[in-house]
């Protein structure tokens, strides 16, 4: 029977790659999280084949395909929806309305939008998706 104790290797762990890693993938998400808008709900837009940026101050009114309205991603009720816009008008000259409806929405509802648009004289667009060429 053999009593002596023996030498055993001691296991060692080297974390300083873990280190690179957790770094890239910081700043993989940093860089990942600016690109995203944060000021959209999520929609499915018509597409269209011409498509223009706009430069002057804007703001973002959304309808869901459960006709939720969105005025700057804070929801509303369409009686609102007037006082709401005329409230950033006020801050601003030359105001314009991006409008972000969802393709299975009627277009009563875009028109209800338009309409307090043109009482307000707002400039509006539409906002569409550009079309994929097949």
């Amino acid at each position: 029977m053999n009593l002596r104790r023996r030498k055993r290797p001691s296991a060692e762990v080297h974390t300083s790659a873990m280190n690179d890693i957790m770094f890239f993938l910081f700043l993989f998400f940093l860089i990942a999280s600016t690109i995203t808008n944060p000021n959209v709900v999520k929609l499915l837009l018509p597409r269209s084949d011409s498509g223009q940026s706009i430069s002057k101050k804007t703001i973002t009114v959304s309808i869901t395909k459960n006709l939720e309205y969105f005025v700057e991603k804070k929801p509303i009720l369409v009686g609102e929806l007037e006082n709401n816009i005329k409230s950033y008008q006020i801050n601003t000259q030359e105001l314009t309305i991006v409008l972000y409806v969802d393709r299975t929405v009627a277009i009563e509802n875009v028109v209800k939008v338009m309409d307090v648009a043109n009482r307000l004289k707002i400039k509006l667009v539409l906002a569409t998706e550009p079309k994929t060429i097949q």
